[in-house]
């Protein structure tokens, strides 16, 4: 779903950061900003800094900084379309919906009311699971044998599903209703018209979205019969290729210890959990997919996928690879941990403790060594034919991988172990010579002054310049309060920072004032882009903001940095008229006029020129 830049900048102009932040952190007023313990890395001393001016939330810790849709995205692991509809929602804010018909966002509507009955339904089987396992001896037994505890079982809501054929009856008067075989609690038989309890004498997993929601269960059999895990089936709110279980409750821990362990199993997450390892997840009975991958990826850098040590568990870790390699950029860690075959997580832990535990997982396999390993598998590298065989194999792995060192280092490796140099490789695969991709840029959004009358100034004057310019993104409603020659002179300016103060202008005549956070994503794709960034990534790193917000009068540092800006260049002009020769007969009559336009401007009434 395309989501227009302008909603979006106008969505982000009404939502209050600080409010949004404020339902998840404890804010306490410090200056002009709110400050905080950092949700995304654990302190003791506050350093995370929320402005209300800027529409932005920094910490001075671990760098984390973005808008209200950065912070949703961040700390609730929304994907980007997900945080935009929250937010709006929170504000009454209809996300336009231009390519779709009315029919089709009639559709849309009834599934997501669907849906929200769906979660409520499956809420309320859950509360009755959780009833069931306080009155059921055989699975406390089960679970005590696991060496589980009563508050771990409660910070993951585990239950029991009774071994009655329509226990449910009793929670759902209407057991007819289409709702319980939708939700997949349920199953019924068309062929008798009959229908009975889809989990039956199983202690029970509920499988929560990472907003908290239960969407599915997972059972866990009592005793040898089969399946041995059950889960629920696909529905409208679940589906085992997108989510995770344990991700609701281990996503401040995979915070606070680095990075996310990627298991097998239900209990191994619970188990670890227990263990003082509670940044731990597991796939719902499938192999790992790129959904998987990059939902976990909005909660920490860095992965480690554990798994048997057999044949089985090699191919699953390959599915695995072929997930991860679209989202291993240069900044990302990527890991496989391969088991003994005696052991899962939960027995390794318990065999060899937590600390143990954490020193075999630090030794697993990056994703580098993995993916050679993968394309030379069954390659006898000693021979052209296995070489060849082994190339002809990492050709889809490689290309997978985004642009970056990695990707060139790999290049570089599986050259080498192929026996032919990367140029030739590149060729072989088709691919022609590896250049550095091109950053797209988007054309020109803003009116510029031709290139005939842009000015170069001089280092001093572009100090200026861009505090000029960090004032304006900081509070865009002080462009307002510069005069017609003023735009003139910043527009004109050469480089960069003249087209910044140019779509300044343009978007403060389009929208108004916005707050930095709206100005942030106005600026994507444009050749100032870092620029701007840059000017306000200075100003996150000064203290408190104590350089930003508590300036006594911030509209006469800006007239004053404007007033300076302007006899600077004066004087550089008046400087090159000198260097004319006295016989010159435009001379005079040109410092005449710079005298007159430098008396004017030191005769204005606001400000110092000191």
């Amino acid at each position: 779903m395309a989501i227009p830049q302008t909603f979006i900048q106008e969505l982000l102009a009404r939502a209050d950061v600080v409010e949004i932040v404020g339902r998840y952190v404890q804010l306490k007023k410090g200056g002009a900003n709110y400050m905080g313990l950092c949700p995304f890395h654990g302190e003791k001393s506050p350093s995370f800094s929320v402005s209300p001016t800027k529409q932005f939330y920094h910490c001075f810790g671990c760098g984390k900084n973005g808008n209200a849709i950065g912070f949703l995205m961040d700390h609730a692991g929304m994907n980007f379309v997900e945080a935009v509809k929250d937010l709006a929602g929170q504000y009454a804010m209809q996300v336009p919906e231009e390519d779709a018909s009315p029919q089709d966002r009639a559709r849309a509507a009834q599934q997501r009311e669907k849906q929200a009955t769906l979660t409520d339904v499956l809420e309320k089987a859950g509360e009755a699971y959780r009833k069931h396992l306080k009155t059921s001896s055989r699975a406390i037994d089960y679970l005590k044998g696991r060496g589980l505890s009563g508050k771990i079982a409660r910070q993951f809501g585990l239950g029991y599903a009774p071994e009655g054929w329509r226990s449910l009856a009793s929670v759902f008067p209407n057991y007819d209703d289409p709702l319980l075989v939708e939700s997949g609690l349920v199953i019924l038989n068309e062929e008798e018209d009959k229908r009975y309890d889809r989990f039956r004498d199983r202690v029970m997993f509920p499988i929560r979205n990472v907003k908290g929601e239960c969407i599915g269960f997972g059972g866990r059999v009592l005793g040898e019969g089969t399946p041995k895990y059950l889960n629920s089936p696909e529905t409208p709110v679940f589906s085992k290729g997108r989510e995770l279980y344990g991700l609701f409750e281990a996503r401040n821990a995979l915070r606070e210890h680095g990075f996310v362990l990627v298991t097998e199993g239900y209990m191994d997450v619970v188990a670890l959990a227990q263990l003082g390892f509670p940044n731990a997840v597991a796939t719902l009975g499938t192999a790992c997919t790129p959904d998987h991958v990059q939902k976990l990826f909005r909660f920490t850098d860095s992965v480690v996928f554990s798994f048997d040590g057999d044949e089985a568990g090699r191919r699953a870790a390959r599915k695995a690879l072929d997930g991860a390699l679209p989202y291993a950029t240069d900044v990302r860690s990527v890991k496989f941990l391969f088991l003994p075959a005696e052991h899962d997580p939960d027995s390794y832990i318990r065999e060899f403790g937590r600390d143990g535990f954490a020193s075999f997982v630090q030794r697993a396999v990056p994703l580098s060594i993995f993916l050679v390993e993968a394309c030379s598998e069954g390659c006898d590298l000693s021979t052209a034919e296995g070489r060849s065989r082994m190339l002809s194999a990492a050709r889809p792995m490689w290309t997978q991988l985004p642009e970056g060192a990695l990707k060139r280092q790999l290049l570089n490796e599986i050259a080498e172990r192929g026996s032919v140099g990367t140029h030739e490789l590149m060729d072989l695969w088709g691919l022609g010579t590896p250049t550095a991709s091109s950053k797209w840029k988007s054309p020109s959004r803003f009116r510029q002054p031709p290139p005939s009358s842009r000015k170069a100034i001089k280092p001093k004057m572009h100090a200026l310049a861009e505090h000029i310019a960090r004032l304006a993104l900081r509070n865009s409603a002080a462009w307002d309060l510069l005069s017609g020659p003023d735009h003139e002179l910043l527009c004109s300016v050469e480089g960069p920072i003249g087209d910044l103060f140019s779509w300044l202008e343009t978007s403060f005549h389009e929208h108004g004032a916005q707050p930095w956070a709206a100005l942030a994503i106005g600026v994507e794709g444009t050749t100032f882009a870092s620029l701007a960034t840059g000017l306000m990534a200075y100003d996150n790193l000064q203290p408190s903001g104590r350089v930003i917000e508590d300036n006594e009068n911030p509209e006469d540092d800006l007239k004053r940095t404007m007033k300076r800006l302007h006899l600077g260049l004066i004087e550089e002009e008046i400087a090159t008229a000198n260097q004319l020769p006295m016989s010159d007969p435009n001379r005079v009559e040109r410092l005449k006029e710079l005298s007159r336009r430098q008396m004017a401007v030191q005769n204005q009434k606001f400000g110092s020129t000191t």
